[in-house]
């Protein structure tokens, strides 16, 4: 896990007092408050260029780091930004203090209104038949400047979706197909698509569609959403958490001790 102060990733060099970036287990986050970052994004919408926008946790790394393929993919991003406390711990046990914590499921609606001045055209792809409508419904009344100008279920032929994203010309695609899938899509399909920005967002169209329930507030303030996660779904998250936060663990404890060799 290599350390430094160098820019912000992407197209230009936009670190400020206080912001760089930071290296985890060989994946470049961007270290920078919740202004900067909306700065920083509302230049990339209006530069018009196709970017991709990365949001990883400790699970999205330990799936990079099993997988060199999809660790060039998330190398490759615009911008990464941390989401959660395992990489925060990453962070400071390389000497960076990490500003905000930009998860996904707040950070994504709180983004889109922060961009207010914009007239937001945005494209929602991904989840079960009909929950990215319900997400679009829910994502206007949180975020007024946005029009939703279609939406696309993760079902079916997803070459179909390239077609209707590049008709419907939005500014910012959401796409909900979970890691790693969501981000190789984007990657693969970055430049057909010609989205001036596009975000991998994970199970949030189902938060937002009311079909997943959030972590109560004192969990939140906690920042234990994903112990609230594995007892709601036991099933399908015990092998992210139980055996891959340990695993993260020692995977960033292991590689600092390298470092320091």
């Amino acid at each position: 896990m290599m350390t430094g102060s160098a820019p912000l990733p992407g197209d230009g060099p936009i670190a400020a007092a206080g912001d760089g970036r930071v290296m985890v287990l060989g994946v470049p986050f961007a270290v920078c408050s919740f202004e900067r970052a909306v700065e920083h994004i509302g230049d990339m919408i209006d530069a018009a260029r196709p970017r991709h926008l990365v949001l990883a946790n400790a699970h999205t790394l330990n799936l990079a780091y099993d997988d060199p393929a999809y660790r060039r993919v998330l190398q490759t991003a615009s911008l990464v930004l941390r989401d959660g406390v395992g990489v925060e711990l990453a962070m400071r046990l390389a000497g960076q203090r990490p500003h905000h914590n930009f998860v996904g499921t707040d950070f994504v609606p709180h983004l889109l209104a922060a961009l207010g001045r914009r007239e937001l055209r945005v494209f929602l792809f991904g989840a079960e038949p009909g929950v990215a409508d319900a997400a679009a419904r829910a994502l206007v009344r949180q975020a007024p400047n946005v029009r939703v100008v279609g939406t696309a279920a993760g079902r079916g032929a997803f070459a179909r979706v390239v077609q209707l994203v590049r008709a419907a010309r939005p500014h910012v695609l959401l796409v909900a197909l979970g890691n790693p899938l969501q981000e190789r899509w984007i990657h693969d399909n970055l430049a057909r698509l010609g989205v001036p920005l596009s975000i991998g967002v994970g199970a949030l169209f189902d938060y937002l569609a009311g079909r997943v329930r959030r972590a109560p507030g004192w969990m939140l303030q906690l920042r234990a959403e994903w112990l609230f996660r594995l007892v709601v779904e036991p099933r399908r998250l015990w092998r992210r958490y139980l055996m891959g936060n340990p695993r993260f663990v020692w995977r960033v404890f292991r590689s600092r001790r390298r470092e320091q060799w």
